[in-house]
């Protein structure tokens, strides 16, 4: 399985710190947030990867991630969207890069220490999602359970303004060949993107979504709540707070 990084936008909810280079650059406690999803893919056992990146800063990612040796990758590539048009929009420009296989797709503003080789290493085909349980579920992606049988997504409801859940998709997918297919059928939103979710409910149509639950911490860091949490954890995981004290 190969993995692709999501890397690009321009970050304005975090303006004035992206008017210098892009989000994903951008300082996680002691490390640039995009090394935190290129460790969960090395740590499942994927080491072929392509970063797709755009917005005026993308060539500040060579400069920091070079070839990607030093962070345990075997095979690095790079790819611009030239604009906006959203996570779907953006993964198309990676199926060349596929070449007909499964690929594990991250967020570049997740961070997280769960470990998914287990399903990484399980998967053959259709589709899955990692789930988490958040208090702001308004922001992501939220699936819909089956009455009676909460192991069962019947649909995925992207920002709705009432969440029929608790539930948040974590920006962390699992996907067979026929993304590539089903991303050529999706219409453009209301915003003018290609939505991912309409990707995923079209696996759930054909009766192909599976989810996992996301154990240990997760949280995107697109926003300055979210971004102080991220940095907050991996310092005191590292002991930041003994150092202080000491």
């Amino acid at each position: 399985m190969k993995g692709i990084i999501l890397a690009g936008g321009l970050g304005t909810r975090l303006y004035p710190l992206t008017f210098a280079t892009n989000k994903h650059l951008l300082p996680v406690y002691d490390k640039p947030m995009v090394y935190y999803p290129i460790h969960t893919l090395v740590r499942a056992g994927i080491t072929e990867v392509i970063v797709v990146t755009g917005g005026p800063h993308a060539g500040d990612f060579i400069r920091v991630l070079k070839n990607g040796k030093e962070w345990g990758l075997t095979h690095l590539e790079y790819a611009y969207q030239e604009n906006e048009g959203g996570i779907a929009q953006a993964l198309s420009l990676c199926e060349d890069f596929a070449d007909g296989g499964s690929i594990a797709v991250i967020l570049g503003d997740n961070t997280t220490d769960a470990d998914i080789s287990q399903p990484v290493g399980d998967f053959e085909q259709g589709a899955m999602v990692f789930l988490r349980s958040v208090s702001d579920p308004h922001r992501f992606g939220v699936p819909v359970f089956a009455a009676g049988d909460p192991s069962r997504i019947i649909a995925i409801e992207e920002k709705p303004a009432q969440p029929k859940s608790q539930y948040a998709v974590t920006g962390l997918y699992l996907y067979d060949s026929r993304v590539f297919e089903y991303i050529r059928r999706t219409k453009p939103s209301g915003r003018g993107e290609l939505e991912i979710t309409d990707v995923n409910n079209m696996y759930i149509e054909a009766g192909q979504l599976h989810w996992a639950k996301l154990e240990g911490f997760w949280s995107d860091a697109g926003t300055f709540e979210s971004l102080f949490r991220s940095g907050l954890y991996w310092a005191q995981k590292a002991g930041w707070r003994d150092n202080i004290e000491s």
